[in-house]
């Protein structure tokens, strides 16, 4: 009897096992033709899909891993398993009031030359707050620019990460998102905060410049807040951007060839 029963269960198993096969390839010829619907459509609807695809988180910002899976229809990996933080800031946050109604201006200087910066407290209280205190505690001095995009549509240096390789500081999230396009569209010169993918509360202490005009599909949480613009010396990040990108994720999104540092960032 013993015997009967193990045979009967591994012919069970089997069983199952020839079913799953067989459910596997069902879905595979599914994908083959929806992708091969896919593949007729317009020329217009597959740009703007490969550019969803490949911008739907910024600030841990996407890889190219992640958009050859979420090509081939698979499930992008989370960006982090750890709960969400309450939609509130702890003390060590800036309160908004301190920025509201203000214009700070002032000068980001690169160890590749310098530009001059507008932060608009009217439109992005919350974030100009942050980034005015940040710069007055010479927070950002030494730190580096990561990351630089060269994509057609896609051209961002983001800098400001404390650890220096993109990595945000759990201890300084805040929000909400303020200013964000509704089309989704950040011109050249603009400024704007990075933050974690799908999280309206995860801003930090990194911010990109957009050195050409630049979509970013909204996420779940929204879009990218505005904090401020360019008003001098963007041509500074053109140059960093023509001489390239270090092999990373992609062709077109790595380290700076040139290596980039904040020497200082001034507002007033």
């Amino acid at each position: 009897m013993a015997a009967s029963s193990r045979s009967a269960r591994e012919a069970k198993r089997r069983v199952q096992q020839m079913e799953a096969k067989r459910e596997l390839r069902r879905e595979q010829d599914k994908r083959r033709k929806r992708d091969n619907i896919l593949a007729t459509a317009g020329g217009g609807a597959a740009l703007v899909l490969a550019v969803v695809l490949q911008l739907t988180v910024f600030a841990g910002n996407p890889s190219e891993a992640e958009f050859k899976a979420a090509e081939a229809g698979l499930a992008s990996p989370s960006a982090s398993a750890t709960p969400l933080p309450s939609a509130s800031n702890g003390a060590n946050i800036p309160k908004p009031e301190t920025a509201a109604g203000k214009t700070f201006t002032g000068d980001l200087a690169l160890n590749r030359g310098t530009l001059g910066i507008e932060l608009d407290g009217t439109k992005a209280p919350q974030a100009a707050a942050v980034i005015k205190s940040l710069a007055d505690q010479n927070f950002y001095r030494g730190l580096t620019c990561h990351r630089l995009t060269t994509a057609d549509s896609f051209g961002v240096l983001q800098c400001g990460s404390k650890s220096g390789d993109g990595k945000s500081d759990p201890a300084y999230n805040w929000g909400p998102l303020e200013n964000t396009p509704a089309d989704n569209m950040y011109p050249a010169g603009t400024i704007a905060v990075a933050r974690t993918g799908g999280n309206a509360y995860g801003n930090g202490t990194q911010f990109f410049i957009v050195y050409k005009d630049t979509m970013i599909p909204a996420d779940a949480a929204g879009g990218y807040t505005v904090v401020g613009k360019v008003t001098s010396g963007l041509d500074v990040v053109t140059k960093i951007a023509a001489a390239g990108v270090t092999p990373g994720t992609s062709a077109t999104d790595g380290a700076p060839v040139e290596p980039v540092t904040i020497d200082s960032f001034s507002l007033k």
